[in-house]
């Protein structure tokens, strides 16, 4: 696939987050932080995701979602399935 063509995973999860949980900052979205971190409740994280794989036209297994330790694993984990 043609790199120009690829979205940018993060500012889409960033976009996401924003969008489910508005009172979150785009700035305080980094690589380093988690939803938790963040204040999102499982629920805004499921959304989170949900709008996320829409947005991208992905289909990800829900287990491949568990135990990720950052917003940076979980575009890692995105970028897989681009």
């Amino acid at each position: 696939m043609d790199e120009h063509l690829v979205p940018d995973v993060l500012e889409t999860v960033r976009s996401s987050i924003v969008t489910v949980v508005p009172e979150i900052g785009p700035a305080e979205v980094t690589r380093e932080a988690s939803m938790a971190d963040l204040g999102c409740n499982s629920i805004d994280r499921a959304e989170v995701i949900a709008l996320t794989l829409e947005r991208l036209g992905i289909s990800v297994p829900v287990a491949e979602f568990q135990g990720l330790p950052d917003i940076g694993s979980l575009v890692d984990l995105l970028r897989k399935h681009l």
